[in-house]
């Protein structure tokens, strides 16, 4: 191995030594119950208020003058409730009734610091508890420790959310399933009889790398038996589902996947900004529940999507929204229990210092889709009861 492809491998490790216990192991990876959970996060804090606008309140438009979403600029879902109208992708799966809308979802005493809310979302912690595993980590934990039939989660990123590190087992972070494949390849030069560096630290990245290769090969393997021709559009976050997609339609045994789009940070000229990216969210999706659906793997799936905060009910000088509170979910699937708009829409005329106030914990959906989908117990996994919802 020459420097160049060194400093390459190096650079993986971080992934690599992110790698669970038991995808270090010859067997492939094994799921409980065939069901798969795939969580999309939207990042920067989502404006929820003009994804799906209250088109009949005034209040709203007082509160955005120059901001606000008229009629004729929203897909409506009801007679109260329009969806953005960049986003006819999900309009159509609603009308279909695959999508489920959950509006005021927060949690008590809201931080509004992008990087704490995400860390509470990801930990399921209260705001002032601090915790170093994720929700997912600990349904590894919960699920795998010392059992024969391990579950697994696959984040699709170079590097692994907080959400998916338990205290023994962490999910697996790659971006590409070739590239994954050859850096560990690359690793394999060194696991032969005799080889020693004087570096024990060098020594222990061999060993990670070495001992991965098997679930790399297995995902390498699994990963050529289905290539997508759905038409994705051209955009990474598409590309993240469509490796998604073809790993579920494959039939790699993977319980949950995650992956997230970028940009929902609008203080500034929000409308423009915000539209293209739910556009992206929307056209991406649409495509990916398509392509399940043909291949007969969407009955098995359910599609969580969130942010870490919405935004303030005004706007702001910058014709722009600044850190909120609550805000809307959505649950898309073929199997919902309750499609459509979940629970009531926000209360303008009833905030708390400009901001919306939560009525359902975020930590009640986690519950949900814990026991419901992932066949989990939820308690354990989130360190109290919360009251289950019934979209699933």
């Amino acid at each position: 191995m020459n420097r160049k492809k060194f400093i390459q491998v190096s650079s993986f490790a971080t992934t690599a030594m992110m790698v669970p216990d038991f995808l270090r192991a010859s067997a492939p990876f094994i799921s409980t119950n065939g069901k798969k959970l795939v969580i999309v996060q939207m990042s920067g804090g989502n404006d929820g208020l003009n994804t799906i606008v209250p088109y009949r309140n005034d209040i709203y438009y007082k509160s955005r003058p120059t901001l606000s979403l008229k009629e004729d600029e929203i897909l409506k879902l009801n007679d109260e409730l329009g969806m953005n109208d960049a986003m006819e992708g999900l309009k159509a799966l609603y009308d279909q009734g695959m999508m489920t809308i959950i509006n005021n979802v927060g949690y008590p005493n809201p931080d509004r610091s992008h990087f704490r809310s995400m860390d509470i979302w990801h930990t399921a912690s209260n705001s002032r508890e601090y915790l170093d595993t994720g929700w997912v980590g600990r349904y590894l934990d919960a699920t795998c420790s010392g059992c024969a039939k391990p579950t697994s989660a696959i984040e699709i990123d170079d590097m692994l959310s907080l959400a998916m590190k338990g205290e023994t087992i962490n999910g697996l972070a790659l971006h590409d399933v070739s590239y994954f494949y050859r850096m560990v390849k690359d690793a394999e030069a060194f696991n032969k009889p005799g080889f020693n560096s004087s570096n024990s630290n060098l020594n222990y990245l061999y060993k990670i790398l070495a001992e991965t290769s098997s679930s790399a090969a297995y995902l390498y393997e699994k990963s050529d038996i289905y290539h997508s021709k759905a038409p994705y559009p051209a955009k990474s976050f598409s590309k993240d589902l469509k490796t998604i997609a073809e790993l579920i339609i494959s039939g790699v045994d993977t319980s949950v996947f995650y992956t997230s789009l970028s940009g929902f940070d609008t203080h500034v000229n929000q409308q423009g900004s915000q539209a293209l990216h739910l556009k992206e969210l929307s056209g991406g999706l649409s495509v990916f529940i398509a392509d399940l659906k043909a291949n007969n793997r969407l009955d098995d799936t359910v599609i969580f999507v969130f942010s870490e905060f919405g935004r303030r009910v005004s706007q702001n000088a910058s014709n722009g929204t600044d850190h909120g509170t609550a805000n809307n979910v959505f649950i898309i699937g073929s199997k919902l229990n309750k499609a459509g708009i979940y629970n009531e829409t926000p209360d303008l005329a009833q905030l708390d210092q400009g901001d919306l106030i939560h009525r359902i914990d975020f930590r009640q959906v986690y519950a949900t889709l814990l026991s419901k989908c992932l066949q989990a117990n939820d308690e354990k996994i989130l360190g109290r009861k919360f009251e289950q919802l019934k979209f699933i």
